[in-house]
């Protein structure tokens, strides 16, 4: 049955309890398809399952890898470390991560591989990988900048130097990094990728792909901070577990600090790896959120915070965020849209920024307001945060929050929230 929206009914008592956040879907779809690239039988644990991670699984299984999943969060991928030339195109519905990793993957098929996507997908931009890809001789065509896109391989991933832009999205960086040991050994070895300019979207990612590389065999060395050598090893099967979901954990964190809580997701702040989790400590500081929010390291985290601090002592401005508008809809203008329902002129657009102007005055009132999600994921949950507060929040298209954390509103039912869609649960 589809439901189409879900109003909240703001808690008269603090949300409290133990809440666990699902598998980080940053760590998990680099896991599928590293194990997907390695020779063996890899066990993943801890995993996400969601939309996205299920377009990554279903995609590595049309190219000959065996993706078993014994329970709700193991993924067991058995490969031949070789992908094999898929009999239809690749559909990755609006799963970015697939999308970007599998194109540069894809390259080391040996025969034609189209990788596609849904309407929003189709509008997210992919034309500075297919570029750096074009550049070391692979031949990629995206004739819109966006996907579908078509790539021809002749067995292994090109050697050389391979420079990429990585200022709208570190993804393309990822995508080439884990692409790189599937060059031919000795051809040219190492495979170098090097930034073509300073800026790349959340660099900490960057890590989690390298560590996640190493950790199946990969050899990776970096020269600097715009320029990774890596050695074309292949990759081997290992066992790797995936922590939690940091931007999903920003919910939590914030459901905790406006209602009071607490809220026990099973995992310290200080122990995540992922760069949405230096959102903790501003969302601590509720409600004495700087006035300044520097969002270039925790994109993911944005929208959580920027509903957050319309509770906020005082305004807030967002800088740095100008990959958002990139996203799976254009989330500087989603969260400013979606604030202004609940009253005009709670959020302001300043060019790429986006300003919130708190009003601590905003929490008891009766403000009703459908927020539009744009099927995104993000928006869905982080407004569910503003039904904390104010009574009337109802939100469209309640299960996009399928693509990452498919039982989030049951988790938040869990801690002692309530809906008035009683047909939500049916």
């Amino acid at each position: 049955m589809t439901i189409e929206k879900l109003t909240i009914v703001p808690p008269s008592e603090p949300l409290k309890g133990r809440a666990n956040p699902p598998g980080s879907k940053s760590i998990t779809n680099r896991a599928l398809l590293l194990a997907g690239l390695a020779k063996g039988t890899s066990r993943l644990t801890g995993a996400l399952k969601s939309d996205d991670t299920r377009y990554m699984a279903e995609a590595l299984r049309a190219m000959g890898v065996l993706v078993e999943e014994p329970d709700d969060t193991t993924f067991v991928v058995t490969s031949s470390g070789k992908l094999n030339v898929p009999v239809a195109p690749l559909f990755l519905g609006n799963a970015g991560t697939a999308t970007r990793f599998l194109t540069a993957a894809v390259a080391s098929v040996e025969g034609v591989v189209v990788v596609d996507g849904d309407e929003h997908m189709r509008k997210r931009p992919i034309g500075p990988l297919v570029s750096a890809l074009q550049s070391i001789g692979i031949k990629a065509e995206a004739p819109t900048g966006c996907p579908p896109v078509t790539v021809t391989g002749n067995g292994h991933f090109a050697s050389g130097r391979v420079e990429i832009d990585a200022g709208l999205s570190s993804q393309y960086v990822s995508a080439l990094l884990m692409a790189a040991p599937l060059a031919l050994s000795g051809s040219n070895a190492p495979v170098t990728v090097a930034l073509t300019g300073p800026e790349i979207g959340a660099r900490g990612y960057i890590d989690l792909t390298l560590d996640a590389m190493r950790a199946f065999g990969a050899k990776v060395d970096q020269v600097d901070a715009a320029t990774w050598k890596v050695e074309p090893t292949g990759y081997v099967a290992a066992d790797f577990h995936i922590e939690p979901d940091a931007s999903a954990a920003t919910y939590l964190w914030a459901a905790e600090v406006l209602t009071g809580g607490p809220i026990d997701i099973g995992t310290p702040a200080n122990a995540f790896t992922q760069p949405d989790a230096k959102a903790y400590d501003v969302i601590s500081a509720f409600p004495h959120i700087p006035a300044v929010v520097d969002g270039s390291q925790m994109q993911d985290a944005i929208p959580t915070i920027a509903v957050l601090s319309a509770f906020n002592e005082t305004p807030v401005r967002f800088v740095g965020i100008s990959n958002l508008r990139v996203k799976e809809c254009d989330r500087i203008r989603a969260v400013s849209t979606g604030l202004n329902a609940i009253r005009t002129g709670l959020a302001e657009e300043d060019g790429d920024d986006l300003i919130v102007h708190s009003d601590p005055q905003l929490a008891g009132q009766n403000l009703p307001a459908e927020i539009d999600t744009f099927a995104d994921h993000r928006i869905a949950m982080s407004f569910a945060l503003a039904g904390l507060k104010i009574d009337g929040i109802t939100i469209l298209d309640p299960k996009c929050v399928g693509k990452t954390f498919p039982t989030y509103w049951d988790v938040l039912a869990g801690l002692g929230l309530t809906y008035r869609d009683e047909s939500f649960a049916s």
